[in-house]
């Protein structure tokens, strides 16, 4: 299974740099200079090899430059590509509260009642935090396969258990009302 690291959101002048979208908690060691990257093109089955040549924060954003990218032209090519790693290469989480996102998707959530709200589709990263996007079960109050934002916090998501592929649930009243 892949896991997104980082996303080419453009380039950056004249020279072949790379704006990246981070999406790891791991940037100085995913795009340290000299690491290898595989990045896959939208709609690509495939993978491509790249190498890490410089790697700088700029105003708030990765710039990267690849090796053998030195033009404009090229970097815009690569415009919308991911970065991912094989999630067989990670290493186990040392904290047992912190959890990789690939971990907690498709997991089933109910409430603490038995109730089963649904399955998490995926966990977003916000600015606030991150949040649980849960995909509604039939038969649970509202349209089936809605989705569902559950704050990923302690006081709400008291129980994960990885081996039961279980997360519980406990939300403030109104919080999984349909709209």
């Amino acid at each position: 299974m892949e896991l997104v690291v980082g996303r080419v959101a453009k380039s950056h002048g004249v020279r072949g740099e790379l704006v990246v979208e981070v999406r790891t908690d791991e940037p100085d060691l995913r795009f340290a200079p000299g690491s290898t990257l595989s990045g896959r093109l939208p709609r690509a089955k495939q993978t491509q090899k790249y190498v890490v040549e410089s790697a700088r924060e700029h105003s708030g954003r990765l710039l990267v430059r690849l090796d053998g990218l030195v033009t404009r032209e090229a970097a815009d090519a690569l415009r919308g590509m991911l970065f991912v790693i094989d999630t067989a290469d990670l290493p186990p989480s040392e904290d047992s509260d912190e959890y990789y996102d690939h971990e907690l998707e498709g997991l089933t959530v109910r409430l603490g009642d038995g109730t089963v709200v649904g399955k998490v589709r995926e966990v977003l990263h916000s600015a606030a935090g991150e949040l649980l996007s849960i995909t509604a079960a039939e038969g649970f109050p509202g349209p089936a396969g809605r989705e569902i934002l559950v704050p990923f916090v302690n006081a709400m998501v008291p129980t994960v258990s990885i081996a039961d592929s279980l997360i519980v649930i406990d939300p403030p009243e109104g919080l999984l009302d349909p709209e």
